[in-house]
């Protein structure tokens, strides 16, 4: 019982991730162009895996269905872990993996990595293009990670947080941690990230409307 926005004072946008669409090798396309054209042709016939039923891996299938008009069935299961189990096994063909979790499976064969989700490349995966430049412009999603705090919080101690935050951020040593993690340090202003989320928020309202996902 809490409005996402109005309750918070957003301090600073830490870091953000992306998610990389993997596939089983036995499954044919090889391309964002070839597995629009391969799913047009097998409405609902296409099974992909998530961790859990609202995640970002389930809402980044659900998103590019929403931009492309593509229809999947979606198996849910009760975390990544298993998700993924299901994916090497094929018991699903595809997934939108975190980069992390997936990228090794991606490099020793075991799936084969199409597509990563973010609005440019990843650091940790740089010879994998994006969705967006792969066929669907202006798709992208990311798990991100925020510093926010009550909104009444007085605006002197918003600004010093925000402004030791994002010392702390651009420290090289820590810099070097994250993006090891394949995950972007961002450190924007409190106003930016109020619109982030505001953005995010009109965003995934849409595409939830319109898969008809439910809270569980």
């Amino acid at each position: 019982a809490f409005n996402p926005i109005a309750d918070f004072a957003f301090i600073t946008l830490l870091a953000q991730s992306q998610n990389l669409l993997v596939v089983h090798p036995s499954f044919p396309p090889r391309t964002v162009k070839e597995l629009i054209a391969f799913a047009q042709k097998r409405p609902k016939e296409i099974n992909y895996g998530s961790s859990g039923v609202g995640t970002t891996v389930h809402l980044s299938a659900e998103l590019f269905q929403y931009m492309t008009g593509v229809k999947w069935t979606h198996i849910p299961y009760k975390g990544g872990g298993p998700g993924l189990v299901a994916l090497l096994s094929g018991e699903v063909v595809m997934y939108f993996g975190n980069v992390p979790t997936v990228i090794r499976q991606a490099r020793d064969g075991k799936l084969r990595a199409i597509a990563t989700t973010g609005a440019k490349r990843t650091p940790a995966a740089p010879d994998i293009p994006t969705i967006a430049e792969s066929g669907v412009p202006g798709y992208e999603v990311s798990t991100f990670y925020g510093l926010s705090v009550p909104a009444r919080t007085p605006r002197p101690i918003i600004d010093r947080l925000h402004t030791e935050t994002v010392k702390v951020l651009n420290s090289p040593d820590i810099r070097e941690k994250l993006l090891g993690l394949g995950a972007d340090p961002v450190g924007n202003t409190p106003e930016q990230y109020t619109a982030f989320m505001k953005a995010e928020i009109a965003k995934w309202t849409k595409v939830i409307k319109a898969a008809g996902i439910k809270g569980e």
